[in-house]
């Protein structure tokens, strides 16, 4: 079985969860119609207060589901769109793609990987301690990031729970996601 889309997930209004939905509509060079965080300049609060004018590289949260198990086994409940994401996959290796990857996404919708998701402390809002299972420090103590990444979308169309992903990784070599 290939990589595939699991949930989607949108919300018009500021609210660290978004409600689970049958298919949403992926707008291309602005993100996911109807939600909060779309459009072609920043929308995070805390970016927005920043620089207003930064493009909008956070256009659609992507998640990968295995995370949920792998909190799972550490006590933690998380069902798909609680941490704020959109498109929730399974069988894809989201963290280790290149920054530029392209994702096909069912028949027609296409986003390009932009980074790594730098979550926020309305993580513990969710459950206590879970900021800490999804961003760290690593052994030799360089920063972990499990919380998804980050794309802009570059050709629109709908998607839905149970359609195909399918990678296409850009030329040249792979560079690392960074956060955005």
């Amino acid at each position: 079985m290939g990589a595939t889309i699991t949930a989607v997930s949108s919300n018009g209004t500021y609210s660290f969860t978004k409600p689970n939905r049958e298919s949403v509509t992926l707008l291309a060079g602005l993100g996911v119609e109807g939600d909060v965080h779309a459009g072609t300049k920043v929308k995070h609060r805390f970016r927005v207060a920043q620089n207003p004018d930064q493009p909008n590289l956070r256009q659609v949260h992507l998640m990968h589901e295995e995370l949920f198990d792998e909190l799972a086994a550490d006590g933690f409940t998380v069902a798909a769109g609680e941490l704020g994401e959109n498109v929730t996959t399974r069988g894809i290796d989201l963290l280790g793609l290149p920054t530029g990857a392209l994702l096909r996404l069912g028949d027609e919708a296409v986003v390009e990987i932009t980074g790594l998701r730098n979550p926020c402390r309305q993580i513990d809002g969710l459950q206590a301690g879970l900021m800490k299972k999804v961003v760290g420090r690593d052994a030799s103590g360089g920063v972990f990031y499990k919380a998804g990444v980050m794309s802009v979308v570059r050709q629109g169309g709908e998607i839905r729970p149970g359609d195909a992903i399918e990678i296409v990784l850009p030329e040249g070599p792979h560079r690392p996601l960074e956060t955005v």
